[in-house]
């Protein structure tokens, strides 16, 4: 069965749950495993409050036992450390209590407005909770289960910052995983601790002027065969689910897989990766320029995406806005927030591509148990080497 998940939660509610679907029986999962992944999301330089409060910790409440998975639906629940500041001004039930003041300012960027048009809702923060960054924690939560699944077929997924505002120093050529682990010596996982400086100085500088900052973060993954995905129909094309994906995640206004625009400025000669073949081995590519896809399709190369992250809509220093219950001109609400997050998005970009490539996997190989679906896979990979 392809891979299924729900998140349900508000920022400031009681907690997170998470429900996937799909995930073989068999599995080993901890939630130590789990808390690692969602450890290094809650880091990065310019983050803000938020993180001092949460230190997300994950329950695994149904789906495995005694470390391993069970073949049902897996649920999660990542608790909100900050409910009892919040408890009464978002309870459930009960009368309206005189603490829990509209949130009538909406921010230029955010879904504030746009969805308390959608759903007639005045009160903004029945909007701004659900849309809040803090639903990644489920995703993050959520592709750690799918990172388990993809090293027991031997994929890595990793990621890197590439640029934050303005700031973009070169990256030297080197191996996919070498970047990932130079990132993750880095405040601001960029594949060059010795640039941290720069970077922390240019997120001080932007806060002191009330600003936010975005960026543009590369996730990979390595190890992964050719023939995932399709090119049959729409919806099958594997670029096209993963750009799905990564757009989804919030404040990102960009995906790139491979060359992406840059491939639009070259000759053909430029950009299409010549192929090779040796005897015992199959087939390579002399380049990477199309990202490891063609024609919706995985050829063997490493994937990789380029995102582009926008600014953080909440400002210290807030931009002009209306009043939704006066329709006076006013300036927009704040809320605790980061300066930048690019770091922290760019952990959350890792689980979107490991929840795509985890349910590619499963719709090429099928199977309900994991040796089942080793032995699939290890019969699938001598037909790559023999074709």
């Amino acid at each position: 069965m392809p891979i299924r998940f729900l998140t349900a939660g508000e920022s400031h509610g009681r907690g997170l749950v998470c429900i996937i679907e799909g995930i073989p029986a068999n599995l080993e999962l901890s939630s130590e495993y789990i808390n690692r992944e969602l450890e290094r999301r809650q880091r990065g330089y310019g983050r803000g409050g938020r993180m001092k409060i949460e230190k997300d910790r994950v329950q695994i409440l149904s789906g495995v036992r005694f470390g391993k998975t069970l073949g049902g639906p897996i649920a999660l629940f990542i608790e909100n450390k900050d409910w009892e500041n919040w408890k009464e001004k978002m309870a459930i039930e009960g009368e309206r209590p005189e603490t829990a003041v509209p949130f009538t300012r909406p921010r230029p960027g955010h879904a504030d407005l746009a969805g308390g048009i959608k759903y007639n809702q005045r009160d903004l923060r029945n909007i701004l909770e659900r849309a809040s960054a803090r639903e990644t924690a489920c995703r993050v939560a959520l592709g750690a289960v799918c990172k388990r699944f993809l090293e027991e077929l031997g994929v890595f997924v990793g990621s890197y910052v590439v640029s934050i505002g303005p700031l973009c120093p070169p990256i030297e050529e080197q191996d996919l995983i070498k970047r990932h682990q130079l990132a993750e010596q880095s405040e601001v996982r960029f594949p060059d601790p010795s640039k941290d400086k720069e970077f922390m100085e240019l997120i001080d500088r932007a806060k002191e002027m009330g600003e936010s900052l975005g960026g543009v973060f590369e996730v990979f993954a390595v190890g992964v065969p050719p023939g995932l995905g399709s090119h049959v129909h729409w919806d099958r094309k594997l670029d096209g689910r993963i750009a799905q994906a990564m757009m989804s995640i919030q404040a990102i206004k960009g995906v790139e897989i491979g060359l992406g625009f840059e491939a639009a400025k070259r000759f053909g000669s430029e950009v299409h990766d010549e192929i090779g073949y040796k005897e015992g081995e199959g087939y390579f590519r002399y380049s990477n320029n199309l990202g490891g896809l063609e024609g919706g399709i995985t050829n063997g190369m490493p994937i990789i995406v380029r995102c582009a992250m926008k600014p953080i809509p909440t400002l210290t220093k807030p931009l002009r806005s209306v009043d939704v219950l006066t329709k006076e001109e006013v300036r927009a609400g704040k809320e605790r927030t980061d300066v930048v997050a690019v770091p922290a998005a760019s952990v959350v970009g890792e689980s979107a591509l490991a929840i795509v490539l985890a349910d590619a996997f499963l719709e090429k190989l099928g199977g309900d148990f994991m040796e089942e679906i080793k032995e699939r896979y290890r019969i699938y990979l001598e037909h790559v080497k023999s074709f």
